[in-house]
């Protein structure tokens, strides 16, 4: 028999209403030339890669990237309309029904501290909320571990701790 299914909880129903309250409205970024994106249509994966390269991230085959977009359930990309060039970008994939993982969480460091990042996170983690999917992770590194703590992220949740496979390098003798 199948199993029954759970009406949605109090608690899922405020976590979505209170994501859907942005901190930045897209009216307001849109008034200081900036433009959200949802679809990879306009993205050039050139300039993607440059913003890649710009915060640290390893420049990537645009072949690849195109695949991994291909690959993606959500994304949220920002366009200067200054530059026509994308200055934010984040992507989730995952199973699109219980989990999702955000990656890629990049801001151009020329527009960095103005909000950006943060109206992006906020906007993807709504997304993945109102699909349902109520387990999402990301990859951090250390140093940005404070920027994503007050968009609700915490370290280990009930003492889960993530694995990721590492194939070591055998030593020469």
């Amino acid at each position: 028999t199948p199993l029954p299914l759970k009406k949605p909880t109090h608690r899922r129903s405020a976590a979505v209403s209170a994501a859907a309250s942005f901190s930045i409205s897209e009216e307001s970024l849109s008034s200081r030339g900036f433009t959200f994106h949802r679809t990879v249509e306009n993205l050039n994966l050139d300039h993607l890669n440059s913003v890649f390269a710009a915060v640290g991230f390893p420049r990537r085959d645009p072949e690849k990237i195109r695949i991994a977009l291909e690959h993606t359930d959500a994304l949220l990309w920002v366009e200067s309309s200054k530059t026509s060039r994308p200055v934010a970008f984040a992507r989730a994939t995952g199973d699109g029904v219980f989990n999702a993982i955000i990656w890629d969480v990049v801001v151009d460091p020329n527009y960095q501290g103005i909000g950006l990042g943060k109206a992006v996170m906020e906007r993807l983690v709504t997304q993945l909320l109102e699909k349902g999917i109520n387990n999402i992770a990301l990859y951090s590194e250390p140093r940005v571990l404070g920027f994503y703590r007050p968009l609700g992220f915490v370290s280990d949740p009930d003492g889960i701790r993530g694995m990721v496979y590492s194939r070591k390098q055998k030593k020469k003798k």
